[in-house]
């Protein structure tokens, strides 16, 4: 592994993230008055969780699956943690370079407060690199190399409160590479009546994220296919540790939904999707919302076309054949697949026009028809 990811090719793209750094940070102007843009890699750093100091002013890193042997001056794979003089630092606490308040259908998260609206936040950085990425212009730069906005804990959870956010998303990058921010953020967002959610590659270990979810309240989890050789190929990481990942979301009974990219040719086979389902209703349960959502080509695949509309139904009906009571179709604004359904009358509950909530019918957690128990958090 180079000692310095990518940093010459990060460099030539800098003037590419110039034309498009204003779609990554949004527009949330209000906000503003909150902080000053600062150059993130020159703050005070915080000292980083997760991490193990060895002989030579070495660390190993233990937030990821990757556990980056760090030598003295030198950064992990995701580019925004630093070893100096032995002592680890995260580089992006209370920097951040994207910032919007969205509809939580947006994330997508459609069995979590409904209807409701949520600050969403990034900083700089990622720990996989996912050639399809929608935001590289982000998650693939270092802090130095993007402009941020400082936003302490406290602020975010203020601004959030102002704007009449139910919730904080840690979002658009990877949150598992701004842990700390994320941690404290939730902190100060619980103390403030605001939930928090975490949407992420799931590229994390055991240990961080079972102490993470204790102050989440969602979580989102981007499963880029089932089986090791896209994730190799394609995201420069592996399958097991998301799976496992999930496994530890399902133990602790926080809310989680899963969004799977389904990509011509190379994630969109019945088999692959079929053995998927399989494994999700067999391990997390049937009651786990997955989203099959439309690819358009972006970043560094251009060659492949937009994911036809009757592989994401093929996928549909695959999960339903499966025994999930709650698969929805994405990207495809208008399709029924946007729907929520009582799995037991097969009701409309939830009629979504995009990321528009049109008519919500559960009453408390219940169907109106039916009276059986909808899952999901939506008061």
């Amino acid at each position: 592994m180079p000692s310095r990811r990518d940093f010459l090719k990060h460099s030539a793209l800098a003037c590419a993230w110039c034309a498009s750094a204003k779609r990554a940070r949004g527009a949330l102007r209000a906000g503003d008055a909150a902080g000053q843009e600062v150059a993130a890699a020159e703050d005070a750093p915080v000292e980083a969780r997760f991490y193990e100091k060895q002989d030579d002013l070495r660390v190993i890193c233990r937030l990821c699956p990757r556990e980056c042997v760090v030598a003295d001056r030198e950064r992990g794979y995701c580019g925004v943690r630093e070893n100096r003089q032995g002592t680890y630092y995260t580089l992006v606490h209370s920097n951040i370079c994207a910032e919007h308040i969205d509809p939580v259908e947006k994330k997508p998260v459609f069995h979590f407060q409904p209807g409701s609206r949520v600050y969403s936040i990034a900083t700089a950085g990622c720990n996989i690199e996912c050639k399809f990425c929608q935001n590289w212009e982000i998650s693939q730069f270092r802090p130095e190399q993007v402009r941020s906005v400082r936003r302490t804990p406290e602020d975010v959870a203020r601004i959030a409160k102002s704007r009449g956010c139910q919730g904080i998303a840690f979002t658009y990058s990877e949150p598992v590479v701004f842990y700390e921010y994320m941690y404290d953020c939730a902190v100060a967002g619980r103390a403030q009546g605001i939930k928090s959610i975490m949407i992420s590659n799931g590229y994390i270990s055991p240990k961080p994220l079972r102490e993470l979810v204790k102050v989440l309240d969602a979580v989102k989890i981007d499963l880029k296919a089932f089986t090791d050789k896209f994730y190799r190929e394609l995201c420069s990481g592996t399958l097991e540790p998301v799976l496992k990942t999930l496994e530890i979301l399902e133990e602790s009974g926080i809310w989680f939904e899963i969004v799977v990219l389904l990509i011509p040719s190379w994630n969109d086979s019945m088999e692959e999707i079929e053995a998927m389902c399989a494994w999700i209703a067999e391990n997390l349960g049937d009651s786990v919302p997955i989203h099959f959502t439309r690819f358009h080509p972006t970043y560094k695949i251009k060659d492949i076309p937009r994911t036809p509309l009757s592989t994401l139904e093929n996928a549909y009906a695959t999960a339903r054949k499966a025994g999930l009571k709650f698969p929805y179709i994405g990207n495809v604004t208008g399709h029924e697949g946007e729907h929520t359904r009582c799995p037991h009358c097969s009701k409309t509950l939830i009629s979504r026009i995009g990321f528009k909530v049109v008519r919500n019918r559960i009453e408390e957690d219940r169907c109106p028809f039916c009276s059986k128990k909808i899952p999901g958090l939506w008061k």
